[in-house]
């Protein structure tokens, strides 16, 4: 058989022969006095076999591992390591459908509801949106939730959660306002002292020394990455905000 006769018996363009035979898979017969590929019957049994095989969404290591053991004893353990795979994906699939459906059930979507749920939770109830600095809350936060393991974001929403009881939610909207309200006042403003002092007084004790560990990994404060969303009195709030938790620890 020539080349296209292999290709149409099989099922397959010319191009894929090629590229198996370049690839390795497909070993290259012998050619003929003028030069053309002889191909045997062996040859499409070994092309058929390839082609189901990379069907079934077997990587090259895969199919190279299967065909250069003849006798296939190798081949169940492959399957079974691939269903697993599509087993993982197709669980993977699920759950970000279920994901999706939540969202679009949702009366109003914000940008914020794309953030893993528990997150958005806690966003919805902690951001008062009339507060600017407020948003930049949320806009940090959600790039936290968004960039971070899911265990460290899990573990992070558990400890910023405190702050959404009745209680304290109504402070954390208060202290909200008096960060706005303090947003172009002198850096010598004594209100700013008090304001970091009532912030620290109402962190989660969780929180503090997660706070404290990510204040200056290298020189430089998780405040330095920050403070172009924040005016210079807000910056100098949470440095007295680090320096009154310090004195704390």
């Amino acid at each position: 058989m020539r080349i296209g006769e292999l290709a149409s018996l099989v099922g397959v363009s010319t191009r894929t022969v090629r590229h198996y035979h370049h690839l390795g898979l497909l070993p290259e017969p012998e050619r003929l006095a003028n030069g053309y590929r002889e191909y045997r019957l062996r040859d499409a049994v070994l092309l058929s076999r390839i082609r189901q095989l990379a069907a079934l969404g077997m990587s090259l290591d895969e199919l190279r591992d299967v065909l250069a053991d003849d006798q296939g004893k190798d081949l169940r353990e492959v399957l079974q390591e691939l269903d697993a795979d599509l087993a993982r994906q197709q669980a993977a699939i699920t759950a970000r459908r279920e994901r999706l459906a939540v969202l679009l059930a949702e009366t109003e979507l914000h940008p914020d509801s794309v953030a893993p749920p528990d997150m958005t939770a806690v966003l919805r109830d902690l951001i008062p949106e009339e507060s600017a600095f407020a948003r930049l809350d949320r806009e940090l936060l959600t790039l936290m939730s968004n960039v971070a393991d899911p265990a460290v974001s899990t573990e992070f929403v558990d400890l910023i959660r405190p702050l959404t009881e009745p209680a304290a939610l109504q402070r954390s909207h208060e202290l909200y306002r008096r960060l706005d309200e303090l947003a172009d006042v002198p850096l010598d403003d004594e209100r700013l002292a008090a304001l970091a002092r009532d912030l620290a007084d109402h962190l989660p004790e969780g929180l503090v020394r997660p706070m404290l560990e990510h204040a200056e990994p290298d020189g430089t404060t998780w405040l330095e990455t920050v403070r172009d969303g924040m005016t210079p009195a807000q910056v100098e709030v949470f440095r007295l905000l680090i320096e009154t938790v310090k004195g704390r620890v």
